[in-house]
């Protein structure tokens, strides 16, 4: 239990620090509510008449959710791939880590045949 007491103590500080912020920022934010300020607006143009109305499409989202997948695969990648150049690595990491591409690798094929990497026509 002692060897977790660092990180104990950081995730306490990082929480306190956390709501520290919050707390401050409600006691010292200026806070000036009127009608315009609180009305829905997007992109600058009040959501009356005919532009209120409209449809967007979602290949952005699918662009930055795949790109959050992809960005965490490398987060896995670097540390596998710094024992890697270690010559005392197991065979069974080495596979765990292939299954774990293939898996990946799967999902962009799924991502691809279903039309999530064209972009916006």
């Amino acid at each position: 239990m002692l060897s977790y007491f660092s990180i104990l103590l950081m995730m306490g500080l990082v929480g306190f620090m956390g709501i520290l912020i919050l707390i401050v920022n409600k006691i010292m934010a200026p806070s000036n509510p009127y009608p315009a300020k609180l009305s829905p607006w997007e992109c600058g143009m009040p959501p009356v008449g005919d532009s209120a109305v409209g449809h967007f499409k979602v290949h952005y989202f699918l662009i930055a959710i795949l790109f959050i997948v992809f960005d965490v695969e490398t987060l896995f990648l670097f540390p596998w791939a710094v024992l890697l150049t270690d010559k005392s690595i197991s065979t069974f990491i080495f596979i765990e880590m292939i299954v774990f591409l293939a898996i990946l690798a799967i999902g962009l094929i799924y991502a691809w045949a279903k039309g999530a990497l064209d972009w916006a026509k």
